[in-house]
């Protein structure tokens, strides 16, 4: 478990590096107009789903999440807040993705820049950063 929990905390770095990445070129292909699809839009997705998997085994294995006691906020965080914004911004980018594919021209990149940006916003928000005290640390 201990092996899961350092990936799924190491690999969020890569996620938001590539999110960030397919963010910023989603916007420069917009404004350039250009055509065609970026491998970053799909690196971005796999990471995610990616850690969604691992995130999954955590969350069957986890002593964390405990719904017998929701009141305490790592409980809650853990078992309820954490799994439902991630489930929420990684199908935010699998429908950017999927919309992306069937559209041409600025408005490829246009689409995939709002769904991903949005993602991005709430999986910032959803990360247990060690400053929110809630038992986690920076890996």
């Amino acid at each position: 478990m201990n092996i899961l929990l350092r990936a799924h905390s190491g690999l969020r770095y890569v996620v938001l590096a590539l999110l960030i990445a397919a963010i910023f070129a989603a916007y420069s292909n917009w404004q350039k107009g250009k055509d065609g699809d970026s491998k970053l839009y799909l690196f971005a997705m796999i990471a995610t789903h990616t850690q969604l998997l691992i995130g999954l085994i955590l969350y069957f294995m986890s002593p964390k999440v405990n719904f017998s006691e929701l009141k305490v906020p790592v409980f809650r965080f853990y078992s309820i807040e954490h799994v439902l914004m991630m489930v929420i911004a990684i199908v935010l980018i699998t429908i950017g993705r999927s919309r992306s594919k069937k559209l041409y021209g600025a408005d490829k990149h246009r689409t995939v820049l709002y769904f991903y940006a949005m993602a991005l916003i709430i999986i910032l928000v959803a990360i247990p950063w060690p400053f929110r005290n809630l038992g986690a640390a920076w890996f």
